[in-house]
């Protein structure tokens, strides 16, 4: 049984995750920590993790950027590894988060979905096929009218996936409405929807001559995030230091 903490655990995605863990036979929820109190859980819950004294193989992380340092500190005193799904990091938060990764094992990806990891894999090999036949690159993603950023960090790791296997010799372009020219071969479109309540769905369209292939990822929930930070944390407990991410955790 891998014993996990949850910080962050009565946020959104941490009361979610806590009631994923009740169902999994492989694991077990032992401790929180969270600021806001005013939750009941079956397991204790520390209002810092520096106060937490339970012992645990592995902590899932669902914070703010602001609680995030004291987490990695912790981990590296302890050598507990540590899934760390919080967003918006600053680049000197990134760096502390390879440093800690010299010290105990740390797994830190832009999406937790098992289904758009896998989708990166696939997106790979399809593009070092099709774009040397001469096919068109073009994705399209859509999420909530409250999403602020755009495109998706999620559509910029597909992109990213798909350029990386073809040598990185293509350029991003996210708007074609000032541009009266033709479509440049080395190049990877990128478009994005705002609307309603789209939890998240992501389109990579490869279009050729007569034939279009297309590759969709739909999350009816912030569930599959859940699932896959799950997944991360019985891959993560017991590996060795070391940063990893979540194409560690799907192996072909």
């Amino acid at each position: 049984m891998i014993r996990m903490i949850m910080h962050g655990c009565n946020g959104h995605m941490g009361q979610v995750i806590t009631k994923l863990v009740k169902d999994d036979k492989e694991c077990q929820m032992v401790a929180g920590v969270d600021r806001y109190m005013g939750i009941e859980n079956d397991y204790p819950v520390f209002e810092t993790i520096e106060k937490c004294d339970v012992d645990a193989d592995v902590v899932i992380d669902f914070s703010n950027s602001g609680a995030v340092d004291g987490l990695l500190d912790y981990c590296v005193e302890k050598n507990l590894p540590v899934v760390l799904c919080t967003t918006g990091l600053s680049q000197e938060q990134i760096e502390k988060v390879e440093k800690a990764s010299e010290k105990t094992a740390v797994l830190r990806s832009a999406n937790m979905s098992l289904g758009i990891n896998m989708l990166m894999k696939l997106l790979k090999e399809a593009a070092k096929i099709l774009a040397p036949a001469g096919f068109d690159i073009e994705l399209v993603e859509k999420h909530h009218n409250q999403k602020l950023d755009a495109p998706s960090g999620t559509a910029l790791a597909l992109a990213d996936s798909v350029n990386e296997a073809l040598d990185n010799e293509y350029n991003y372009v996210y708007d074609r409405s000032q541009v009266r020219e033709k479509r440049n071969k080395k190049e990877i479109g990128i478009s994005a929807v705002r609307g309603g309540t789209i939890v998240g769905e992501h389109e990579v369209i490869f279009a050729g001559a007569d034939e279009v292939i297309e590759f969709k990822h739909t999350a009816y929930s912030k569930a599959v995030f859940g699932k896959g930070a799950i997944e991360a944390g019985k891959f993560l407990s017991g590996k060795p230091a070391g940063l990893y991410d979540m194409s560690d955790v799907i192996q072909f």
